[in-house]
């Protein structure tokens, strides 16, 4: 009877089409006996993570009452109806201080601003109960955000203030921009990707609604940060991979290697976020969070973030490392597991050098502003990186890293031992149907 591992192996006159259609098709099948060990594992890991989201789902994001500050107000949708130009002194747009020193820059800013030309807006509610109501916002000229006519704003409304002072302008509109921008991605993944470029799509809007509707209410309901993620992490991880790389040994084995690592780093975050006396209670947006719901333990949302942020690279780092051992392996069916992992640890070591590098950037990047203020303020590389803001960002930084770099020797070793372990199945199938396509280069060489 023909095994299922020697259904897709072609037998073409060319030795090296062979090759070619196993990089691009499903990855040959594992043994019986390996299915159920992974299976053994995976099944219990995957039932906890089921139970873990039924005991810790939330229910919802808990009521409270609003403050009126940051995030935490009541907005609206308004539009600029019209844009009027007019003397700053006029409309009191700034007070020169009362000692009349104009040295400092916000002595100097104040002047400039009461000289000046601003700019007199009218804005128009467009949604809620006010709807089409008018208010006058005063622009300086000197602000960041200048407003025109036609354009699309965000506003505040504040119930308790005095009616001309209920509503202010937060920000400018950007729903429909952001929304190209995504239909743009969108349609990108979908077109190079393919079918595979639609489960990764589906996969995203998974990973979104565990965040939003179980990772981020539970934390606010007051369960512990650190397992809230560990099971959100787990649940987006078995979904994402097996959506986009389908049920096989391989995207088994990139999930095992996945989890080692979050776990690796989990401990490591824990470990040097106490050590390091990080609070994780550091700007206006945290310290609102924790105004509002007190209970919750910050320095654990700091390393449920860690763990949530490392997790979209090390999928990529895993599934790369599993699929070149596959790879390998289906190249040279003989290779044995010790030589499997030479050979996969040095794709690997490529494969570090540029993700810890992007991983670096991305935080340096996200942080520049910060960096900027140290810059200005001339303070030193040791004051900087002990400044708890800054701190955060290393230990975020480097304990990713750390996961990272460590994902790729486990994730090699346990693709290799599990591929090369199946030398008796699918492997001697595989060396079989590979000798006539190298007795048919013999002949080739010999007849030329």
């Amino acid at each position: 009877m023909t095994s299922p591992q020697n259904d897709p192996a072609p037998q073409p006159p060319q030795g090296h089409t062979h090759a070619h259609t196993h990089s691009h098709g499903p990855a040959a099948p594992v043994s019986r006996h390996l299915r159920k060990v992974i299976a053994a594992v995976l099944i219990p890991f995957a039932t906890a993570v089921v139970v873990g989201l039924i005991a810790f789902w939330p229910g919802g994001v808990p009521d409270h009452e609003r403050t009126g500050v940051g995030f935490d107000r009541q907005t609206q949708d308004g539009k600029v109806v019209q844009v009027v130009n007019v003397d700053c002194a006029d409309v009191n747009a700034a007070q020169v201080p009362p000692t009349g020193d104009t040295s400092t820059p916000s002595g100097r800013e104040a002047v400039n601003e009461q000289e000046g030309e601003c700019a007199k807006a009218t804005i128009e509610v467009t949604s809620g109960d006010d709807k089409g109501r008018r208010f006058v916002e005063v622009v300086q000229p000197d602000a960041p955000r200048q407003l025109k006519e036609g354009q699309g704003v965000v506003v505040a409304y504040a119930p308790d203030a005095p009616r001309d002072l209920q509503y202010s302008v937060i920000d400018v509109n950007r729903k429909i921009p952001m929304a190209m921008l995504a239909g743009i991605f969108a349609l990108a993944v979908v077109l190079v990707g393919r079918m595979r470029g639609v489960m990764a799509l589906v996969a995203l809007a998974v990973s979104f609604a565990v965040l939003t509707l179980f990772i981020l209410p539970a934390i606010l309901q007051g369960s512990n940060p650190l397992v809230v993620a560990v099971i959100g992490a787990s649940a987006i991880m078995l979904a994402a991979l097996y959506m986009c790389h389908g049920v096989t040994a391989r995207t088994s084995v990139a999930v095992i290697g996945t989890l080692i690592s979050l776990l690796l780093i989990g401990l490591l975050g824990s470990l040097f976020i106490g050590w390091a006396g990080l609070s994780g209670n550091t700007d206006d947006n945290t310290g609102l969070i924790k105004g509002l719901y007190p209970d919750i333990d910050m320095s654990g949302l700091l390393l449920a973030g860690i763990i949530i942020g490392s997790l979209g690279v090390l999928d990529d780092v895993t599934v790369t490392q599993t699929s070149a051992v596959w790879e390998l392996h289906q190249a040279d069916p003989e290779m044995g597991w010790k030589g499997l992992y030479r050979a996969g640890i040095r794709i690997g070591r490529d494969h570090i050098a540029s993700v810890v590098n992007t991983l670096v950037l991305a935080y340096a990047g996200a942080a520049l502003p910060l960096l900027l203020l140290f810059s200005i303020a001339q303070s030193s590389v040791g004051t900087v990186a002990n400044s708890e803001l800054v701190a955060e960002e290393i230990v975020r930084t480097l304990v990713g890293s750390i996961g990272l770099v460590a994902s790729v020797p486990v994730t090699t070793v346990l693709a290799a031992l599990v591929v090369s372990a199946d030398r008796a199945g699918p492997g001697g199938a595989q060396a079989a149907t590979a000798a006539p396509a190298r007795t048919g280069r013999g002949r080739r060489r010999k007849t030329g």
